[in-house]
C-alpha cells in the first residue's frame, strides 16, 4: 500500500494552508482540495514566516515549554528520518511500447555508474520508470536561506563558503568527514559517516558550495548529516534544474545522488513527457476539470514558480490530485468489473417471502434492532435475486452481527440447504456453534463443528456428516476450508472476521457450493476510503446501533507506575461479583523485550488477590485446556482471567466488567477496541484500563489518546488510519491490489468517491469495454492491474 501520510508531508513547510488558492482553483474546490490549518505568519516577501534565530536564549522560554519544543522537534526528526528511508515506488507500469518503454541507454546521455547502480537496485531501467518515480517533497530554491535561518529539524537550503574540512575520529573507533561552511550570519558543520577519500576533493577550503539537507541541533552547534552539497557556480544561471526553482527531492536516493537523477528527470520530461497516451476519456478530464497527463507529470517533477508549495509538499497540488484519481479510478474500474462478473453468474433465488422471513426471524430470542433489520431486509432482497449475494456486514463490537447471521442462515435452511459458517479461532468457532446450536436445535436443524483438534475418529465422523447433508449448519475454522472438506447441498458461506483470512482461502470456501450467497462480517470497523477500496466488489451494510442495554465503557491510561490504582478498582470491582480480565502482549518471557508476560502475571495477580481465582488462556494452550479455562471463567469458577489477544474477538461473558491491558502502547487501536469490546457486555458500568510504559512514542500516546477520547469504533478506525496510514492499518492479510503511490486512502476521500462514481458510470454505458473511446482504458487497466482481476470473488 502506499507511503503513509506522514512520509509525505516531511517537508520544511507542511503547516495545514488553505490550498484553494492553488492554480484551478475550479477542480480543487470540486475535489475538496481545501485543508483546514493555521500557516505560519507570512513575511514581507509573501512566503511562510520562520524562525531566524535558533537560540532565544534561556530566560525567554519556560521549562514546560522547551519540552513540548523539544519533543515536536524529535517527533519532526522522526518523521522526516522515516520519509528518506522510504522507497522508490512508480505511480504506474511503464507503458510496454512505443518511446516510453525504450531503455534508458537509449537517451544519448553519459549516466555516471554510480547513478546506473542506484537506478538498477530501483529496477528504474525505461525513460517511463523515470516519469513514473514521483518526487517526495520539494525544497525552495527560489530564495537561499542565510545560515542563520535555518530551522533544526526542517530542510534547508543556504550557501556558503567551506572553511575547515577533514576526517575527524567518530564514535566506536569510526573516522567521519567533518566540513565547516560559514557565511555572514553563522557557520554549520556537514557531516559524513564512513566516507570515502573522494570527498574531501568536493569540500575544497575557500570554495563557495551550496548545502542542502536537514538541519538538526546538537551539543557543538548546527549541522546536516550527508548533505547534497553542489558548486555555486551555476547559482545566478537562469536555466538551472537545481536552482532559483521548485526542486523535486526523490525518493530512495542518496543525497549525492539527486542532482545527477533531477538532471536525468528533467531530460527525460523534456524529450518524452509528451509522448504519453494520456487513458482517461476527453469527455471525463474535461467535466472533472483534470489536467492531461503529460502536463501533470512536467507539473510534478519541474513546478512553475506560481506553484504552491505546501500543496506540492502534501502531494495535494492539482497535478498530484490528477494522477491520484488515475490510480483510485483504475482501482475502482477494476473493482467494478469484479463486481460485475460476480453479478453476471447464476446462483440460488431463495424463497423470502413474509411466511419465511417471520419464521426466520421468529427463531431469535429477542427482537431485532431497527439496525439490525434494516440489513435483514438488505440481505433478504439480495438472497432473493438469481445472482450470488456478496455482501459485507460491518457492525461496532457488540452490535449484533451474528443475530443478522442466524436470519440469513434460517432463509438458506428452511430452503434445504446447508449453511458453513468460518470464524479465525477456535474459541470464536466453538462460541458460534454453543450460540447457533441453541436456536436453530430445537427447530430440528443439525449443527456441528469441524475442528482441527480432536481424534482422527472424531473428526472424520464430522466432515462425513457434512458430506452427507445430516449436518445442517457447520462451523470451523481453517478446517472448512482442506481438500477433503465437502458439503452435499451448499448455499449460503458466513464469514466473521474476515481480515483474519486471505482471498484465496474465503475463495477456496465458495467454491465448495454452486455459487453460494456469501456473507462476510467484521467487527473491525473499517473507514469508508478503505471498504470503497478493498471490498469495492461487495455490497456493503452498516449495523450502526447496539441493542439495548449495553452500558458505556469508562476508558483510562495509566502508566506502570500507577498499577496500584488499577488493582484498586479490580479489588471493588470483583467485591461487587463481578469479574475482570488482564491481557498481556507475550505468553512467555521474551528476552528481547522487557514487557511482563502472562505466565507471571498470573502469579503476581495471585499475590495481589489471594481471595481470588486467577486463571490463563493462551494460544499455545490445546483446545480442551482453553474451553476448560473460558468455561471455567463463563460459570463464575474464575474472578480475573490472565490471557494474550486469544479473547479479541467474539468472546462473550456478561458478567466481566473490567478490562485491563498490560503494555498498551504495544497494541494498535482496532485491537484496543476490540479487547475493550470484551465487557461492557452486561448492564453493570464497565471499564478498560490500559496501563502503557511511561517512556512510550508519541505515535501510541496518541493512540491511547483516541482510545480515551471515543468508544466509536468507526471514529477509532478512522484515527488509526489517520496514525498508520493504509499500508499498516491493512497489514500482509491483504493482496490482489495494485499499490498506491501517491493517492492517501486516509485523505482522499472525496476523490474516491468520484473515482467510483465514474467507473461505474463507464461500466454501466459500455460493461464490456468495447467503445473505441475506452481501449485506452482496458490497456491501462491492464497494466495496472497484472492479471489479478481474476482473483478471488471476494474482498
Amino acid at each position: 500500500m502506499p507511503t503513509s501520510a506522514r512520509a509525505k508531508t516531511a517537508a520544511p513547510r507542511t503547516g495545514g494552508a488553505e490550498l484553494g488558492n492553488a492554480p484551478r482553483a475550479s477542480y480543487g474546490a470540486q475535489a475538496g482540495l481545501a485543508r483546514p490549518g493555521t500557516p505560519p505568519a507570512p513575511r514581507a516577501d509573501g512566503r511562510p514566516g520562520r524562525q531566524t534565530s535558533i537560540d532565544t536564549g534561556p530566560a525567554s522560554t519556560s521549562p514546560a515549554k522547551a519540552r513540548k519544543e523539544k519533543e515536536q522537534r524529535k517527533k519532526k526528526r522522526a518523521v522526516a528520518a522515516e520519509a528518506s528511508r522510504s522507497e522508490a515506488k512508480l505511480l504506474s507500469i511503464a507503458p510496454r511500447s512505443g518511446p516510453l518503454s525504450s531503455p534508458l541507454k537509449t537517451l544519448g546521455k553519459r549516466l555516471g555508474p554510480r547513478l546506473i547502480s542506484a537506478l538498477d537496485k530501483k529496477g528504474l531501467r525505461r525513460m517511463g520508470d523515470i516519469l513514473f518515480l514521483l518526487p517526495r517533497c520539494y525544497e525552495d530554491r527560489r530564495r537561499l536561506l542565510t545560515i542563520a535561518e535555518l530551522e533544526p529539524g526542517a530542510r534547508g537550503v543556504t550557501v556558503g563558503i567551506v572553511k575547515v574540512a577533514d576526517f575527524v575520529p567518530g564514535k566506536q573507533g569510526r573516522r567521519m568527514f567533518r566540513a565547516v561552511v560559514g557565511d555572514r550570519s553563522g557557520s554549520i558543520a556537514a557531516t559524513y559517516f564512513n566516507a570515502g577519500p573522494w570527498l574531501k576533493s568536493r569540500f575544497t577550503v575557500g570554495k563557495r558550495i551550496v548545502l542542502s539537507g536537514e538541519v538538526r541541533a546538537t551539543m557543538s552547534g548546527r549541522e546536516m548529516a550527508h548533505p547534497e552539497i553542489e558548486p555555486a557556480e551555476d547559482l545566478d544561471s537562469a536555466g538551472s534544474v537545481h536552482f532559483n526553482r521548485i526542486v523535486p527531492v526523490y525518493p530512495g536516493f542518496e543525497r549525492g545522488e539527486q542532482r545527477s537523477f533531477r538532471e536525468l528527470a528533467s531530460r527525460v520530461g523534456e524529450q518524452y513527457a509528451h509522448e504519453l497516451e494520456d487513458p482517461l476519456p476527453p469527455e471525463l478530464r474535461r467535466r472533472l476539470e483534470l489536467m492531461p497527463l503529460p502536463e501533470a507529470l512536467r507539473f510534478i517533477h519541474f513546478p512553475p514558480d506560481s506553484a504552491d508549495l505546501e500543496a506540492l509538499d502534501v502531494h495535494q497540488s492539482p497535478a498530484h490530485r490528477r494522477l491520484a484519481f488515475d490510480e483510485l479510478f483504475f482501482l475502482q474500474l477494476g473493482m467494478a468489473l469484479k463486481r460485475q462478473g460476480v453479478k453476471a453468474e447464476l446462483g440460488i433465488a431463495f424463497d423470502v417471502s413474509p411466511t419465511r422471513m417471520d419464521k426466520a426471524r421468529a427463531a431469535l430470542p429477542f427482537q431485532l434492532t431497527g439496525a439490525q433489520a434494516r440489513v435483514v431486509e438488505e440481505l433478504a432482497r439480495d438472497m432473493a435475486r438469481e445472482e450470488p449475494m456478496n455482501r459485507l456486514v460491518q457492525g461496532d463490537v457488540g452490535s449484533g452481527k451474528t443475530a443478522v447471521a442466524m436470519v440469513a442462515a434460517m432463509v438458506a435452511l428452511q430452503a434445504g440447504y446447508q449453511v458453513a459458517v468460518m470464524a479465525p479461532t477456535e474459541i470464536l468457532a466453538e462460541q458460534h456453534e454453543r450460540n447457533f446450536r441453541k436456536v436453530l436445535g430445537p427447530l430440528g436443524f443439525q449443527v456441528g463443528l469441524v475442528s482441527a483438534s480432536g481424534t482422527a475418529k472424531a473428526k472424520r465422523q464430522v466432515r462425513d456428516a457434512v458430506a452427507r447433508g445430516d449436518i445442517h449448519l457447520a462451523v470451523g475454522t481453517h478446517a472448512l476450508i482442506q481438500q477433503d472438506m465437502s458439503f452435499d447441498k451448499l448455499g449460503l458461506v458466513v464469514i466473521d472476521e474476515q481480515h483474519r483470512f486471505g482471498v484465496l482461502q474465503r475463495h477456496s470456501l465458495m467454491s465448495k457450493g454452486p455459487k453460494p450467497d456469501v456473507l462476510v462480517m467484521t467487527a473491525t470497523p473499517i473507514p469508508r476510503t478503505l471498504a470503497m477500496t478493498l471490498y469495492g466488489d461487495l455490497d456493503l451494510s452498516i449495523i450502526d446501533q447496539l441493542p439495548p442495554g449495553r452500558t458505556p465503557i469508562n476508558t483510562r491510561v495509566f502508566n506502570d507506575k500507577q498499577r496500584a490504582r488499577v488493582y484498586e478498582s479490580i479489588a471493588s470491582e470483583l467485591a461487587k461479583g463481578h469479574q475482570a480480565y488482564v491481557v498481556y502482549p507475550l505468553v512467555e518471557e521474551s528476552e528481547k523485550l522487557d514487557l511482563e508476560d502472562a505466565t507471571r502475571g498470573v502469579e503476581k495477580l495471585r499475590v495481589a488477590f489471594p481471595q481470588a481465582k486467577v486463571g490463563l488462556l493462551h494460544g499455545r494452550m490445546k483446545a480442551e485446556e482453553k474451553d476448560a479455562v473460558m468455561e471455567d471463567f463463563r460459570e463464575k469458577r474464575l474472578d480475573v482471567l490472565v490471557c494474550t489477544t486469544v479473547v479479541e474477538v467474539g468472546v462473550d461473558v456478561p458478567n466481566a466488567s473490567v478490562m485491563v491491558v498490560e503494555a498498551a502502547e504495544r497494541f494498535g487501536l482496532s485491537q484496543l477496541h476490540q479487547l475493550r469490546g470484551r465487557v461492557g457486555r452486561g448492564a453493570a458500568a464497565s471499564y478498560c484500563y490500559l496501563v502503557a510504559s511511561s517512556a512510550r512514542s508519541w505515535e501510541s500516546t496518541e493512540r491511547l489518546s483516541v482510545m480515551e477520547a471515543s468508544s466509536d469504533g468507526f471514529v477509532i478506525a478512522e484515527k488509526d488510519l489517520e496514525i498508520r496510514g493504509p499500508g499498516e492499518f491493512l497489514g500482509t492479510r491483504q493482496s490482489g491490489l495494485p499499490e498506491l503511490a501517491v493517492a492517501n486512502l486516509a485523505r482522499d476521500g472525496d476523490l474516491l468517491s468520484m473515482a467510483q462514481a465514474e467507473a461505474r458510470r463507464i461500466l454501466a454505458r459500455d460493461p464490456d469495454m468495447k467503445s473505441p473511446e475506452h481501449q485506452g482504458l482496458v490497456k491501462a487497466l491492464e497494466e495496472r492491474w497484472e492479471g489479478r482481476l481474476a482473483l478471488a470473488r471476494v474482498g
